[in-house]
């Protein structure tokens, strides 16, 4: 199913540590500020540092930090459940393909994510699987739509309670809040 670490473009794992000394160093730089008046760069800095207490109140706002993103997929790397947001992002990038590319990049997500034996293939129930295989027949930028939304609520409902639970990103907001 998941291919772990070495399926990831960069090592979300050393991503995650560097976001959290990047955050830590942020809250310890808004502390000393020297003259006591906000720049426009300390405004950036203060945005950063609350980012991660933003993605709390949404999963979409979680996927749309690329902070966020990064550091989720590396929860879920650890989870072994790395395959959702990848079929996930698939989806995504499937929706912006030229025309005459879809039919080549419906395969290639099909085999690998919802095919019975694919490499990584994603937890769909029966139903959801016919109708994608249907849509096999004929790709268009929807084929996928039913599947992608299956996902995307079961890491709404379920993968991202546990990354709120998380070690990493309970100690990130700590770090956060008391900065």
């Amino acid at each position: 199913m998941c291919r772990g670490l070495e399926s990831l473009p960069i090592s979300c794992l050393e991503r995650a540590k560097e976001l959290k000394a990047l955050f830590g160093s942020l809250l310890q730089r808004s502390e000393h500020s020297v003259t006591g008046q906000a720049k426009k760069s300390d405004k950036l800095r203060l945005h950063e540092v609350n980012e991660p207490l933003k993605w709390k109140e949404s999963f979409d706002n979680l996927l749309s930090s690329q902070n966020g993103l990064c550091l989720f997929r590396a929860f879920l790397v650890s989870e072994f459940s790395e395959e959702n947001i990848a079929f996930y992002l698939a989806c995504e990038d499937y929706r912006t393909t030229k025309p005459s590319k879809l039919a080549a990049k419906a395969k290639k997500i099909y085999e690998e994510f919802i095919c019975s034996d694919g490499p990584r293939e994603v937890n769909l129930d029966h139903a959801t699987k016919e109708i994608t295989k249907e849509n096999m027949k004929q790709p268009s930028q929807s084929c996928f739509d039913q599947a992608q939304d299956k996902i995307y609520t079961l890491m709404e409902k379920d993968c991202f309670p546990r990354f709120l639970r998380s070690s990493i990103y309970l100690e990130l907001t700590r770090e956060t809040k008391t900065g």
